[in-house]
């Protein structure tokens, strides 16, 4: 036996997903093989002549109700029903026993009444002017009767060879149907081990869930406070980060200003040193010189009265030195350590499951003795084997009487080609040696043997016709009944009904065989269930014997795990997500760490100042020099949707630079720039930044006193060499003072942004945190327990469901795919197509066509007695004159022959 691969399919169970195969089903042999030799056409020439024969319908309430009744008089109706249902059997057998007394008799009365010169015993033919005609007419019916007996030969010498090889064949072709019913028998136990076995799947993937409680229970729990608990940490979180950015912007700007005051500290000397010079060379210059102003040689700004930040750093230092952040760290590893918490505390409930998992296992395995589909199988498998020693012990017996039939109907069929030959050397014969002219007792040998062979045949047609009309009688009434009762009346079902009837035959009962009590089995019924395939549970509704819902029923254990995890108990760690001290510490800080107000500073080092060296037009700018790339960088940072393009290159009218779209205007009001913490417009910052970082840190441009020392010099002073040196000092000066400040000032001004605008929202930040914080604590103080207790019982469903599922799926199986029985009706069809289709059509085939070759010897023997005589020596001869007599005019229209003289 052979079992196809099974096919996997995916059964979802729970949170997991367990793999159930398809269970397999068994590869069977071929079929019957049919007999080399085939007569189509003769064998529907049989069926319609039985249907004639027989064209009543099975009475199935007479053959079951037969012989039940007591009384004679119930019994001999019963007897004439079936008398007249098999009338056309007893019609034909009637003819057939007049034919086998008749034949006999007549062929010696025949035979007497030659002897004694009469029926055409006497060896005179009397001529006539016809007689040519008449022989050809005769010839020719025995021709066509000798075609038809020969043509009726052959078809039983086919039919008896093809009943001989539909007997050889039928135990190779039995005993293959024996084996696929054996195959199936043997199917039925693997296909329930599969199911049984199948259990594993479960049990595996329900132990491996227990032996990962941890992280598979933990996981869950864990799962649950952490839907609660990450939004209120990752809002700590990033309120700590944001506190912590925000200490960093003020400590790089309290860092800024030391440094700047520094810078200017260094600076002032060497301005004030440079000033003193300036001033010498002025002097000794004189009047030419006198215009130069050097109150432009000081700083604009006083970097020291920058506001101090220390109470910020201090505050927003208080958070970052506290333990909120290790805290909070230790939430997320309260969480972490929670599977292991759950591994340990739940052993003993694990160890109980797993217990009570092998319970379930011995009750599995228990199902397999329970089942009654294994008592069908082995009542099929002694019933096969039953059937199997009967053929073997019957086969060598069959095999030698059917060799002897077939001799025996191999010499009848013999007969009748004897008397076919017969007439066919009398046909040939008899033509070859006549002569028209020759008087009838001087024909030839030749033609006489040709008469002679026609007798022979109807000799040979008297002494064997009732033999042959003996075994057609038989065979007719064996193999038509037969048929008509068991072949004709499966194919319309007539005889499942028959079959119906309990006690019918004897010593078969099929509620037995199939161990089925109350002898509730329908044949019929099993036998379409079958055609369907359909599994031999919903086949033989073994429902009605055996509960599956009882038999698979392990609701016991499944309920003691449900009571242990019911009664575990898993106590995690208490979450504390922040203190009183720390939500006040925080709140504190959001309030402290508030910048100052560093408008003043701003004004101080220009940033309020007219908007000198710049103009605004519309949606121009206009500088009187070109702008710093510092400055467009600038720009671009604070507005970055904002384009600026140059328009025009240095000119009468300065540089032009062109601003945002059409219509586009600076916000500057009355040329003064609006203040840092007036939120005018998306422009404000940016009038902030040009002017500051375009200015001079110094009251006045060295730049344009460079240059104005540098015009002085052209002029042709004494101190020429002088001035031009001073200029190229302060530009260098100048040079060096940008990239000093530059920096500083860059960071002072974004730290400082930076601080306002988070400082903005810190406050407000920091209580939604708190709050947040608030309720996800109440949240878990309120429905930890029930987080615990929630996913618990999730757990166990989905360990439950893993059984759930199988045995969902065993009750599928068990009820659909195993024992598939379309097997069973197949051997009912291969045993049908055995008897029916091979040996009783060759025996039907046979006796028909020997019985057609006997009824055409009654035409044969009439014909061939009477052709005889055209061909066989006369002793006596008639001759024949075709002459008139003379009569008076009143008889010549009459016109006699004259008889000839008899030799």
């Amino acid at each position: 036996m052979t079992l196809t691969a099974p096919l996997c399919v995916q059964v979802p169970a729970g949170a997991a997903t367990m793999e159930l195969g398809n269970v397999s089903q068994p590869t069977y042999g071929p079929g019957p093989e049919a007999p080399g030799s085939s007569t189509p056409g003769l064998v529907g020439m049989v069926h319609g002549f039985l249907r004639l024969v027989q064209p009543n319908a099975l009475p199935v309430e007479l053959i079951a109700d037969f012989g039940q009744s007591q009384s004679e008089e119930a019994i001999g109706e019963q007897v004439q029903q079936l008398l007249l249902y098999e009338l056309g059997f007893l019609v034909c057998t009637a003819i057939g026993l007049l034919f086998i007394i008749l034949m006999p008799l007549v062929g010696c009365c025949f035979c007497c009444c030659r002897c004694c010169g009469n029926c055409g015993g006497h060896m005179y033919q009397k001529q006539g002017r016809r007689m040519g005609c008449r022989r050809r007419v005769l010839w020719a019916s025995v021709l066509l009767v000798s075609a038809l007996l020969l043509a009726g030969d052959v078809c039983a010498f086919v039919s008896n060879t093809r009943f001989s090889q539909a007997v050889c064949g039928t135990f190779p072709n039995v005993n293959n149907t024996l084996d696929n019913v054996r195959t199936y028998v043997a199917s039925i136990p693997q296909q329930i081990n599969f199911i049984i076995d199948s259990s594993d799947v479960p049990l595996g993937h329900a132990n491996r869930s227990l032996q990962d409680v941890g992280p598979n229970l933990g996981g869950m729990i864990v799962l649950g406070i952490r839907r609660s608990t990450d939004g209120a940490l990752g809002s700590l979180q990033s309120l700590l980060q944001g506190m912590e950015t925000l200490a960093a912007a003020f400590g790089s700007i309290a860092s800024t200003r030391l440094h700047l005051e520094e810078l200017q500290r260094n600076y002032s000397r060497r301005l004030a040193s440079l000033r003193d010079g300036l001033n010498q060379t002025l002097q000794r210059c004189g009047h030419p010189c006198g215009s130069v102003s050097l109150d432009g040689l000081a700083f604009s700004a006083n970097f020291s009265t920058i506001p101090g930040v220390e109470r910020q750093l201090e505050a927003l230092g208080d958070v970052s030195g506290s333990n909120i952040a290790s805290d909070l760290k230790k939430v997320n590893s309260t969480l972490d350590t929670t599977p292991a918490k759950v591994q340990e505390q739940s052993q003993d409930v694990v160890t109980k499951t797993q217990d009570q998992l092998g319970l379930i296992r011995q009750e599995i395995r228990s199902w397999q003795e329970q089942l009654p589909l294994l008592e069908v199988e082995e009542n099929i498998g002694a019933f096969v084997s039953n059937a199997t020693s009967v053929l073997e012990e019957y086969k060598e017996p069959i095999i030698t009487l059917d060799r002897l039939r077939w001799s025996i109907c191999v010499l009848l069929c013999c007969m009748v080609l004897l008397v076919v030959l017969c007439n066919i050397f009398g046909l040939l014969l008899g033509p070859l040696g006549l002569k028209e002219s020759v008087l009838p007792t001087q024909r030839s040998s030749l033609s006489n043997a040709g008469g002679n062979f026609f007798m022979a045949g109807v000799g040979f047609s008297f002494i064997f016709s009732w033999l042959l009309m003996l075994l057609v009688l038989i065979t007719f009434v064996l193999g038509g009944n037969i048929y008509m009762l068991i072949c004709e009346s499966w194919r319309s079902q007539q005889l499942f009904q028959l079959l119906d009837t309990p006690g019918l035959i004897p010593g078969f009962n099929l509620s037995e065989l199939l161990g089925q009590e109350g002898g509730t089995a329908n044949f019929s019924e099993i036998y379409r269930q079958c055609q369907r395939d359909a599994a031999l549970w919903q086949t033989l509704h073994l429902d009605q014997t055996v509960s599956l819902d009882e038999l698979l029923n392990i609701s016991q254990y499944t309920g003691e795990i449900s009571t242990a995890f019911e009664k575990m108990n898993i106590t995690l760690s208490p979450i504390s997500l922040l203190s009183q001290s720390q939500r006040d510490l925080l709140l504190n800080a959001s309030r402290a760490g508030q910048p100052p107000d560093f408008t003043l500073s701003l004004e101080q080092v220009g940033w309020g100042q007219p908007c000198v060296g710049m103009g605004v037009s519309g949606s121009v700018l206009r500088w009187s020099t070109a702008p710093s790339p510092l400055l467009l960088w600038e720009f671009h940072q604070r507005l970055p949707g904002c384009p600026l393009a140059p328009v025009s290159p240095l000119g009468a009218t300065g540089h032009l630079l062109q601003l945002g779209g059409p219509g586009s205007t600076l916000p500057c009001r009355d040329g003064v720039c609006p203040p840092p913490h007036e939120p005018h417009s998306r422009f404000s910052w940016l009038c902030l930044c040009l002017f500051q970082l375009d200015q001079n840190v110094t009251q006045g441009s060295l730049l344009d006193l460079a240059t104005e020392l540098e015009q002085l010099a052209d002029k042709g002073t004494d101190v020429k060499k002088d001035l031009k040196a001073d200029a190229r000092k302060l530009r260098e000066l100048n040079k060096e003072m940008q990239m000093s400040f530059s920096g500083p000032l860059q960071s002072l001004k974004e730290n400082i942004h930076s601080v306002q605008s988070r400082a903005a929202q810190l406050e407000a930040q920091t209580k939604a945190a708190l709050d947040k914080a608030r309720e996800t604590q109440e949240f878990l103080d309120r429905e930890m327990a029930n987080i615990i207790k929630n996913d618990t019982r999730a757990f166990l469903e989905e360990l439950l469901d893993f059984f759930e599922t199988y045995i969902s799926w065993a009750k599928n199986r068990l009820t659909g795919d195993v024992a598939r029985c379309k097997p069973i009706a197949q051997t009912l069809d291969n045993v049908e197509a055995i008897t029916c289709n091979y040996i009783l059509d060759s025996l039907n085939a046979f006796w028909f066509s020997l019985g057609w070759c006997t009824f055409f010897l009654l035409p044969s023997i009439i014909l061939a007695v009477r052709l005889a005589k055209f061909y066989r020596r006369m002793d006596t001869a008639d001759v024949y004159r075709n002459e008139t007599l003379e009569m008076p005019p009143t008889f010549n229209f009459y016109k006699i022959p004259r008889p000839s003289t008899k030799h």
